[in-house]
């Protein structure tokens, strides 16, 4: 844990509470004030404060880290410039795919298009940069959500846990959608089989930091017959390795 003093008090208490909870799946109140040695009081109105603003949540006898610095690192991301960063990469994967090429943060509870290049071809899909993506049915979202806890996947699915259908080939069950989670982190991508727009397929990949953590993800869009089943593995092996090349020129 990082014991970096300043001289503002409550401020170095905050970062340690977000240090010792970093690598815990919750922990209670006792487990906080006896990891970070900090007074009971003192650790019980930090608690509540950090609960209020989002950066701690609180189920039942236990903290986790909130939202809300998931969102504020989000906004880090995009400050570092990812997207000068992403763009000669996102370019080298349009050329190799003539396809068309996203960049991608999750934003709140909604992924969110960073940066968008035209493929090619006199096909265009309807997308721009800006643009909310759903998060349980598009690649880029499904790229995002794979590399979260099941308690902050669940804490961004609807509260109500119904999955609404788009189309025909939408995943609408929960546990569905959570064994997909779990196949993504094994082969590394993401595939969107127009479960968000009929006709539309996609593949999407993470941008991993080197915690594991997805900090960013790319993707690469047509209609079906420019991402045919025979061809979906060769391309998702173009995404990964653009995919691993940023990651690698963000460290």
């Amino acid at each position: 844990m990082k014991t970096i003093t300043t001289q503002i008090p409550a401020l170095d208490k905050v970062v340690r509470i977000c240090d010792f909870l970093s690598d815990k799946n919750g922990a209670t109140f006792s487990q906080i004030y006896q990891g970070v040695g900090i007074a009971k009081s003192s650790t019980s109105s930090l608690l509540n404060g950090m609960v209020a603003h989002g950066l701690l949540r609180q189920d039942n006898d236990k903290y986790y880290l909130g939202l809300r610095l998931y969102e504020l690192g989000n906004k880090a991301v995009e400050q570092y410039d990812i997207k000068k960063i992403a763009l000669p990469v996102l370019t080298a994967l349009r050329d190799k795919t003539n396809l068309t090429c996203h960049l991608g943060v999750l934003q709140g509870s909604s992924p969110i298009y960073l940066t968008k290049l035209e493929s090619p071809q006199a096909i265009i899909i309807r997308s721009w940069e800006g643009k909310r993506l759903s998060l349980y049915s598009s690649g880029l979202g499904k790229a995002l959500m794979a590399h979260l806890s099941d308690e902050e996947v669940d804490a961004l699915l609807p509260e109500d846990k119904i999955l609404t259908r788009i189309t025909d080939t939408t995943i609408t069950d929960i546990n569905v959608l959570k064994a997909e989670l779990a196949e993504i982190r094994v082969r590394g991508w993401a595939y969107d089989n127009e479960e968000d727009s009929q006709g539309v397929r996609c593949i999407a990949v993470p941008v991993l930091n080197s915690q594991g953590k997805a900090i960013a993800a790319i993707s690469t869009s047509g209609v079906a017959f420019q991402i045919p089943d025979d061809k979906r593995e060769y391309l998702a092996s173009l995404v990964m390795e653009a995919g691993q090349q940023l990651a690698q020129q963000l460290k």
